[in-house]
Parts: structure tokens; C-alpha cells; sequence
């Protein structure tokens, strides 16, 4: 059943943290006054935003938090999307399928707390990370192998190239483009 509702995804999106990361926030003083906060990206997740780009399926973020490691993150990946400071999610989700022209069930949202729970409802794909709440992997119509910060990530974008049977396919475009110098290798 998820596989069959994988095959139909155009956009995938993701919470952060908890998703993105392993969902630690860390906040130090920064010199002359204010704070910096700082978080850690695992490079196959990047690996995996950047094969679904590369396979012609657009991506985001949602999130509650505002930060601009995440801003930066976003960009060095290219992401479509970038919803930062979202209190309704679900708000939002609908927003970016409507730029996009697309039904819910064309887009997936990776998601690992009950503030996820909106978007995890209606979407076409819902997929909790190894170390979601128990109500969120309730929801979800697929869990990944592993947690949040961890390859989560990865683990829902081959989900989800290897349901439309184009995994191979992309990664040995990918490979071949990076070989060159001239593909993306952003992680």
C-alpha cells in the first residue's frame, strides 16, 4: 500500500528538527551579545535531498523553529522550499501544493513529533523517522530504518525512488554527473 502511494510523489518535504537532525538545538552566546544556534546535518541525508532533485522531484522544509543554519542548509542543498517559523503546518503544505499544482496525494512529508501530525494526515505519503513519537508512527505509512540526524532522510528518498523503480537509474546519473565535476555533489 505505501509503495503504491510512493510511486505518485512529485515533492517531499520535511520537518527539521527531529528529522533533518537528531532534534538537539544548540544555543551559544555569540560575541558582542545574542545567541547562535547551531545544529548537525548528516551528509548521506544531504546525499539523499540531492537525489531527488536530481531526479526531478522537488523538496522543502517545514518548521516551527526559525534558524538560519537551517536557511543556510536549505540552500547549499537547493531546496524549492523553505517554510521556517510555521506554527500550522498543514497551512502551509497546502500552500506549496497549490504553487505547484498538485493533489495531496502527489506529495510526502517526512515527520517525527505531534506537530506533524496535521500534514501526516492528508498527505499522500506520510513517513515517520525511526524515532518518532508512537502516535506519529501511527499515522505514518512507512518508517524509516533510521532516526532523525541519522540517514533519515536518505532512508525516505531511496523509499521513494525505489517504489518508482528509478533508484538505479538516478544514482548512476548521479555518479556519473559527479565523476565529471560537473553534477551536484552538495551533502
Amino acid at each position: 500500500m505505501s509503495k503504491a502511494r510512493a510511486k505518485r510523489i512529485k515533492l517531499v518535504l520535511f520537518d527539521v528538527d527531529g528529522v533533518m537532525t537528531d532534534g538537539k538545538i544548540w544555543i551559544f552566546p555569540a560575541p558582542g551579545g545574542g545567541l547562535v544556534e547551531a545544529k548537525g546535518f548528516h551528509a548521506q541525508d544531504g546525499a539523499g535531498i540531492s537525489l531527488l532533485r536530481h531526479a526531478g522531484i522537488k523538496t522543502g522544509l517545514i518548521t516551527k523553529r526559525q534558524s538560519e543554519t537551517v536557511a543556510l542548509r536549505a540552500r547549499d542543498l537547493k531546496m524549492d522550499y523553505v517554510c521556517q517559523g510555521i506554527h500550522d503546518k498543514r497551512s502551509a503544505f497546502f500552500e506549496i501544493l497549490k504553487k505547484e499544482q498538485l493533489a495531496a496525494g502527489d506529495a510526502c512529508f517526512v515527520g517525527d513529533d505531534l506537530i506533524d501530525l496535521p500534514v501526516l494526515r492528508v498527505c499522500g505519503l506520510a513517513i515517520a523517522v525511526q524515532n518518532a513519537r508512537p502516535e506519529v508512527k501511527q499515522a505514518a505509512h512507512h518508517v524509516t530504518a533510521h532516526s532523525g540526524g541519522d540517514g533519515a532522510v536518505r532512508d525516505a528518498a531511496e523509499y521513494v525512488l525505489k517504489a518508482q523503480g528509478r533508484w538505479v537509474d538516478v544514482f548512476e546519473s548521479y555518479i556519473a554527473l559527479s565523476g565529471e565535476g560537473g553534477g551536484s555533489r552538495e551533502q
